[in-house]
C-alpha cells in the first residue's frame, strides 16, 4: 500500500488522517453533549480538559490533513448516479472540513476569552476576560456542532446510497 494518494486510490496517510478524525468526533460529540448537563465541579473540569485536549488534536489533524490534501492528488471518482454528484461530494467534503475547523476555532475562542490560557502552536496564549465574545463563541461552537452532526449523517448516507442502491463500495476507497 502506498503511503501517499495517487490518481487511483487514497494513500496510507488519507486513510490515518480520514479515521482518527472520525475517531475523535466519535469521541468528542457525545463528550461535549455530556459536559452540558454536568455541574461545576472536578469531574467536569476533568471531563471538560480531555474535551479541549481532543478538540486541540482534532484541530491540529484537520490543518494537517487540509495541508495535505492541496499536495498530493484526490483520486478520480469512478461512477455517477446523477449529474452533479461530484459537485455534491466535494461540497459536502469542503464543509465538513470548513465546520470542523469552526467547531475547534471556537471552542478554543470561548476559553480564551472565558479568561483561560491554551497553548497553540507550542505558544501559551492569554487573551483578555471577555463574557460576551466567550458566549458568542461558545453559541458558534454548539450551532457549528449541529451542523457538523448534519454533515456526517449526509457522509454516511451518501455511503449507504452507494453501496445499496448504486452497488458500489465506496468505503473501500478509505479503508
Amino acid at each position: 500500500m502506498s503511503i501517499l494518494n495517487n490518481k487511483v486510490k487514497y494513500g496510507l496517510l488519507s486513510k490515518l488522517f480520514h479515521w482518527l478524525t472520525a475517531a475523535g468526533l466519535i469521541i468528542q460529540i457525545p463528550l461535549g453533549f455530556y459536559l452540558v448537563d454536568l455541574d461545576f465541579d472536578q469531574t467536569r473540569v476533568d471531563i471538560e480538559n480531555y474535551h479541549i485536549l481532543f478538540g486541540l488534536i482534532t484541530f491540529y489533524v484537520t490543518l494537517i490533513r487540509l495541508i495535505f490534501k492541496v499536495l498530493t492528488p484526490i483520486p478520480d471518482f469512478k461512477g455517477s448516479a446523477f449529474l452533479g454528484q461530484k459537485f455534491i461530494a466535494k461540497l459536502n467534503h469542503l464543509l465538513l472540513y470548513l465546520t470542523l475547523l469552526t467547531v475547534t476555532s471556537s471552542g478554543i475562542l470561548k476559553k480564551l476569552f472565558n479568561g483561560e490560557s491554551l497553548v497553540i502552536f507550542f505558544k501559551k496564549i492569554n487573551l483578555t476576560y471577555n463574557y460576551e465574545l466567550s458566549e458568542q463563541f461558545y453559541s458558534v461552537h454548539i450551532l457549528a456542532n449541529y451542523a457538523l452532526i448534519g454533515l456526517i449523517a449526509l457522509h454516511i448516507l451518501a455511503v449507504l446510497f452507494h453501496k445499496f442502491f448504486l452497488k458500489e463500495n465506496i468505503l473501500k476507497r478509505i479503508n
